[in-house]
Formats: C-alpha cells, structure tokens, sequence
C-alpha cells in the first residue's frame, strides 16, 4: 500500500475525509497525540485500525466528534454531569466513557458495552471529522506498544505502507493522550489521567473523583484484565531499549543515573537519559514520546529515566513512563 503524504491544507483534508467516508485509514493531529482514524460506524474499517497496528482485539478506541449533537448518536443518555464536563473541558484532551448505542460496532468498544467519546480541539482533526460527516474511531497511530506519536514522521516510521494517508501538520500540542473518566458509575473514575488532572475534574463537577486503582501499580502476575479504556496495558508505550526509572530525592537519583550509565558504557553500551525537573510536568508529557522515540533512533540499548513526583500531571506522565519500563524501578 502506498500511503499518501498529506498537507493540512483544506485541499488536502477534503482528500482525506473522502478515503474516511471509503472505509480507509487516514492519520491525523490531535493536540494529544496523532490518531490512527476510520469511519467508527464502519465495522470492516475500525478492524483495519486494529491490524494497521496489530493491536489486540480487547483494546478499546476513542471515537473522535465534531459536535455535541454526535452525542445522541453514540449514546442513549446525556446526564448533566456529563454536560458540565463538556462545558468545561471540550473541544479539549478528555474522553469519557459512556454507554453504547447498538450503532457503535463491537469491534470500535472492543466489545464492551461502553464507548469512549472525546472532541479534540485540533483544528485539522475538526475540519476531517467535519468534512468526513462520520464519527471517527482513532487510537493512537502507531505499532501497538510502541510510544505513541506526537509528528507525522513518527506515524510514518511505523505505519508507512500500512495505512492510506497521513496528514502532515505541526506538532501535537499536549504529547500525551487524553484523561479517559468513565461517567457510567455513581462515582466518576478516571480510568486513564492525562492533563487534565483529578483535581480538574472535581473543581469542574464539585464532588470527588477517584482514580482506578490499577493506575501507576504493577499488576499481579496471571491476573486476568479487560481494558476499559485504551492505555491501560501493564507493558505500553514502550521503546525498543531496556528502560529503568530511578526513584528519590533528586541528588541520588542524578548520582545513581550517573553511576549506571558509566558501567553501562564501559561494557560498551549505548545509554540514553532522560531527566526532567520536578516544575516541568508539562514539557515532560509534551516530550516524554519524542525523548522515547528519539533513543529508539539512536538504538539505545537502555534508557535511563528519573521519576517526576507522582501527582497532577506528574501522575500523568510517570503512568507512561511506568509502562514503558514495564514498571522497571530502582529506589535510591
């Protein structure tokens, strides 16, 4: 398969709702993340999604919208809660979960009978949804398990050949994908955290919001699990090298990295690190996928990462970073 190079130009963007409305794949800018989109309504098309990836058939999308009214389409009931986070957080980086229609295909939920529904705030995948007339069904847009891409060059180092189009636009803004809270309880739960943090969804809805308890905490061993929610893997995001976060106060960690990497050299290993400062929470969820991404393209044998404290959007990226180690910690 030859796939296209497309601009973000209104030209361009017509081309690619039209391979959308024909059961193609199109890549396309968010500010989260680039996602992988098909016409989420079109079983056969969400399927390609899955083997475009080789992601697992259990692993739920996110379908993307243009409007509120695309609400009533994929869901049987809007509750005001649901209506005070739209209004606070959208077009924007959350999804929330909500019960299913019967028009949503199985294979865009994954087969739960819940669907994860979010409007990005991207201006480019606006006018696609827009000018495609389809809700569209977009997980991340890369190889399944490998750090989701924030370029379109990322997108076309693992998926050229694989999809019908990319559009080329600039940068996504957050780097890390979007909160997921599931609205389909008495209590909301945030079933993946992203910018938006827990103490943003309580000051919006003026309750508490609690955190999947799995979130940030190695899983035991054997224990079945059913994502609800994209992202949840135990082992996610994950570069080619071997990855291992150092935890604690900041001068040992620095000194413990340092160490690591000088045996790690002399054995004639190549070493990559990635630290951030505790206040730059922000900059590492926009460049913790590219850092990744960057040592892959350096074949890095190993990564070595200091941890951000685990709270706001700290909490957030350390999820990735957890994941992409395979929860490899070192306490120093």
């Amino acid at each position: 398969m030859d796939t296209k190079r497309l601009n973000d130009t209104t030209e361009d963007i017509d081309i690619a709702a039209g391979i959308i409305r024909d059961g193609g794949l199109v890549a396309f800018p968010t500010e989260t993340v680039y996602g992988l989109g098909a016409d989420a309504l079109n079983a056969e098309a969400v399927a390609a999604i899955y083997a475009a990836k080789g992601r697992p058939s259990d692993n739920p999308t996110i379908v993307h919208i243009s409007s509120i009214d695309d609400m009533e389409t994929l869901t049987y009931k809007v509750t005001e809660e649901m209506r005070t986070l739209m209004d606070a957080f959208w077009p924007g980086p959350m999804t929330m979960i909500v019960v299913r229609r019967d028009i949503v295909p199985n294979v865009t939920t994954g087969n739960l009978d819940t669907v994860g529904i979010r409007m990005p705030d991207n201006q480019v995948a606006q006018e696609l949804i827009r000018r495609s007339g389809c809700v569209i069904a977009a997980p991340s847009a890369n190889i399944s398990g490998k750090p989701s891409p924030t370029t379109a060059q990322h997108v076309m180092d693992d998926l050229e050949g694989r999809i019908d189009a990319v559009i080329f636009s600039d940068p996504c803004r957050v780097g890390i994908e979007s909160s997921v809270i599931d609205m389909t309880g008495d209590v909301p739960m945030i079933l993946r955290p992203g910018i938006i943090t827990q103490a943003d969804f309580e000051k919006a809805l003026g309750k508490p919001v609690v955190l999947d308890p799995t979130l940030n905490q190695k899983p035991e061993p054997g224990k079945a699990f059913k994502p609800k929610a994209p992202g949840m893997k135990y082992r996610h995001y994950a570069p080619k090298a071997e990855m291992i976060i150092f935890e604690g106060e900041y001068e040992n960690v620095m000194a413990a990295i340092d160490e690591e990497r000088l045996q790690r050299e002399a054995l004639g290993q190549r070493v990559n690190v990635i630290v951030f400062n505790e206040n730059e929470e922000k900059a590492a969820a926009h460049e913790i996928f590219a850092r990744l991404r960057k040592a892959d393209k350096e074949n890095a044998d190993v990564i070595l990462a200091a941890a951000l404290p685990e709270q706001g959007v700290g909490f957030s990226v350390m999820n990735r970073m957890l994941k992409s180690a395979g929860f490899n910690v070192r306490k120093v």
